[in-house]
């Protein structure tokens, strides 16, 4: 009877525990057209990596980036167009979230200052949202009123210079902006200037000003595109859209400085006619790191070392990947999901826990034009 007993509980709390329901939202950021028309919302199950149908969260004009705060109460959304206001600039929308239902709700929309607005993050106050403008080339710094408004720009950088390849890097092309972890640098990727500028952040007054030494410089045409740090806050990894090449780099966070340790191809046979790297991503464990290949359309997934920071190249995988605009790792760590922007479709793959290598799963939904996927626990 007591294993009776002991087996019936075991059933019904598995029960109970699958009529949970998910565990988080999973947001989508899009480029709009027939098949979108702004933000999507999905239900995940953490626990069993289960996407649920995508319904539409928000109506905002090619929100191809997303960015959340600390709070999880706001998103905030690039708008990757050049006609934004009465001069060529893009925008950037911030949204109230309701994590309890998923609810999305407009607050504002301003200029981003500069065409082509590609990439955001928010700083670790939630006060400042920074912007890499691609088409502009261009950092701007916008203000996040007490209300989740955002205000005019406090400040503003105007890349200036080209770079190796005159077809590619004619001139500056922003193309991320990260924070460092203790809020003092800002980091930002410019492929068109060969590049990985670095801005002291001053949230006192709401500006940002060129660092001493004011850019780590890359290899020539290699245009260096994403940037992630390590957890450990040592190392950042650089993944370079043209030469197809992930940089590890050493980072000193009391000077705000980089130095190159090793440089590691994303594909053994180099880049084709046709193909470029996307997305960067670290695990939350510090064992791997991940890159995105579009044209090969595939993910590369890299061993680190933890003495050294040095990565090497351990699986080149595909299956069901198109186009592989943007990647996230779930927060269990568990699994990886993918945004194929020209299947219209969000994929999904387990991560070995002990090797990092990567396993197709079941799960996919459809979602016109995916490039940018942000999770947020429900509460």
């Amino acid at each position: 009877m007591r294993r009776l007993f002991a087996l019936t509980f075991l059933l019904v709390s598995g029960l109970v525990a699958n009529a949970e329901g998910p565990t988080h939202w999973l947001f989508v950021g899009t480029y709009t057209g027939p098949k979108s028309k702004g933000i999507y919302r999905s239900p995940y199950d953490a626990t069993t990596g289960r996407i649920g149908e995508p319904v539409l969260a928000a109506e905002v004009r090619s929100p191809s980036f997303l960015a959340i705060d600390a709070t999880n109460n706001r998103l905030f959304s690039v708008g990757e167009i050049a006609d934004f206001g009465s001069r060529r600039s893009g925008s950037v929308s911030s949204l109230s979230l309701d994590r309890a239902t998923g609810k999305l709700t407009p607050l504002s929309t301003v200029s981003s200052v500069g065409s082509g607005p590609c990439h955001l993050n928010v700083d670790k106050t939630g006060k400042y949202v920074v912007v890499a403008n691609y088409g502009g080339g261009s950092t701007t710094l916008l203000p996040v009123k007490a209300d989740g408004t955002l205000g005019e720009a406090s400040g503003f950088i105007q890349h200036k210079g080209s770079g190796a390849n005159k077809s590619r890097q004619e001139a500056p092309h922003a193309h991320s902006a990260n924070i460092s972890a203790d809020n003092r640098f800002v980091v930002v990727a410019d492929l068109g200037l060969d590049k990985l500028l670095v801005y002291k952040l001053d949230v006192q007054n709401g500006q940002i000003t060129p660092n001493t030494p004011p850019a780590h410089d890359t290899a020539p045409g290699s245009g260096p595109r994403h940037f992630a740090f390590h957890p450990n806050g040592k190392y950042g990894y650089l993944l370079n859209e043209m030469d197809m090449t992930l940089d590890a780099l050493a980072f000193d966070p009391e000077k705000g400085t980089f130095t190159k340790i090793a440089s590691v191809g994303t594909k053994p046979d180099g880049p084709k006619a046709g193909e470029s790297t996307a997305e960067v991503c670290v695990h939350p464990s510090g064992k791997f790191v991940y890159a995105s290949n579009r044209g090969h359309h595939s993910i590369t997934v890299f061993a680190i070392d933890p003495d050294t920071g040095k990565h090497e190249r351990i699986q080149v995988a595909q299956g069901g990947i198109m186009t592989p605009r943007n990647f996230v790792i779930d927060p269990t760590g568990k699994f990886l999901l993918v945004a194929n922007q020209d299947s219209d479709s969000v994929i999904s793959f387990t991560i070995d826990q002990k090797t990092g290598k990567l396993s197709p799963t079941d799960q996919r939904i459809s979602v016109g034009g995916p490039v940018c996927l942000r999770f947020v626990e429900i509460k």
